[in-house]
């Protein structure tokens, strides 16, 4: 029941980003304002956008110029079998840390973290959450609680709090070697770690310890944003909390999107788009509407040096009208904690939290 309800969702998918050829890049649907949220652009024609049904036809529109910048979203001829291995185990408390392995695409694995926790029957399901590490070289082993900002073991924290999690490595990050050469298929980083971020959901559904149903995703900088497409693409993940993770392209060091351009993001932005915010044809109040009626924490610290903070205020306020329309406004948080670049203890609460109002049965 599980995996035909998640191929009705995937075949769904492929109707709504809108693409019918075996092109790698679909043609862009111009909207010169992704700040403006409030009609459908159908044949040159503006529709005020007053309906769930009007803004499921926007919605694909917006998985189809982010799939011009990042690449197509891989159909299932990549979705090999997982063939899954378990390498250790190790006691942590009352939870146990796996490190494990599983197949991506042809040719391809990924290695990660998966935490177990205690539970009181063995025919307990529980949730779980897929926790996306942040820049850096130990790339899994931070979440995981092995190293690196003592402040960023979620994988871990959560797994304390009674959740199944999964901490694998982004390309190129940890023990994951990759090249990005275009010879693998994609044309940005960014497409490569959504799609092995599908699978990594793919395993986590395929254990018996978890409800298919209750999985949310987690991450920090690199992990935010990462969350965040991954959750575009996937409808699987039904909560999801990005801390430092974002703002307005025209907010990103002053509208400088030279960062997002290196192989492992979307080389695309500078070389089609001269690295111009104005036209990029995607912006992230557009991808937070994406996910409604999905719960969605933006947890931004008002002294973020990545990710300026009024931009991260302008994409809530711009798809906060998309989550009335669906009738669960509450659904749309923000966080704006007084500190830097960080996850501290008290920022952490509020997004576990999140979670547990979500993913938690109410007893």
């Amino acid at each position: 029941m599980r995996a035909s309800r998640f191929l009705v969702a995937l075949a769904l998918l492929s109707t709504l980003c809108l693409v019918a050829s075996a092109e790698e890049r679909p043609e862009v649907i111009p909207y010169p304002d992704h700040q403006d949220l409030t009609y459908l652009l159908e044949n040159g024609v503006k529709s005020p956008l007053k309906t769930v049904a009007l803004w499921e036809k926007r919605r694909a529109q917006v998985l189809h110029n982010m799939q011009n910048v990042m690449g197509r979203f891989p159909n299932d001829s990549k979705r090999v079998p997982l063939e899954p291995k378990l390498l250790e185990t190790v006691e942590i408390g009352n939870v146990k840390r796996l490190k494990v392995s599983y197949s991506t695409e042809p040719g391809d694995r990924v290695l990660a973290y998966l935490f177990l926790p205690a539970i009181e029957k063995e025919t307990t399901k529980s949730p779980a959450i897929l926790c996306l590490h942040q820049t850096t070289g130990i790339g899994k082993q931070e979440p995981a609680g092995m190293g690196g900002n003592p402040n960023l073991h979620y994988a871990l924290h959560l797994a304390e709090r009674g959740y199944v999690t999964l901490a694998p490595d982004y390309p190129s990050f940890g023990e994951y070697q990759y090249d990005f050469a275009p010879s693998h298929g994609y044309i940005s980083g960014t497409m490569k770690a959504v799609w092995d971020n599908v699978r990594a959901l793919d395993y986590v559904q395929s254990l018996p310890q978890v409800d298919g149903e209750r999985i949310g995703c987690i991450g920090h900088s690199l992990g935010g944003h990462n969350t965040m497409f991954t959750a575009a693409f996937d409808p699987r993940i039904k909560v999801l909390v990005s801390n430092c993770g974002f703002t307005r392209f025209h907010k990103y060091y002053n509208g400088a999107l030279k960062g997002w351009t290196s192989n492992r993001y979307m080389p695309l932005i500078d070389k089609d788009y001269g690295n111009d915010p104005n036209k990029v044809p995607f912006d992230f109040p557009e991808i937070v509407a994406a996910f409604a009626p999905r719960p969605f924490l933006a947890s931004s610290p008002l002294k973020d040096s990545n990710f300026e903070v009024s931009g991260v205020k302008e994409t809530i306020a711009a798809a906060k009208p998309i989550y009335e329309l669906y009738g669960h406004p509450e659904r749309l948080q923000a966080n704006y904690p007084d500190c830097a670049h960080d996850f501290p203890e008290d920022v952490r609460k509020v997004a576990y939290e999140f979670f547990d109002k979500y993913l938690k049965p109410v007893k």
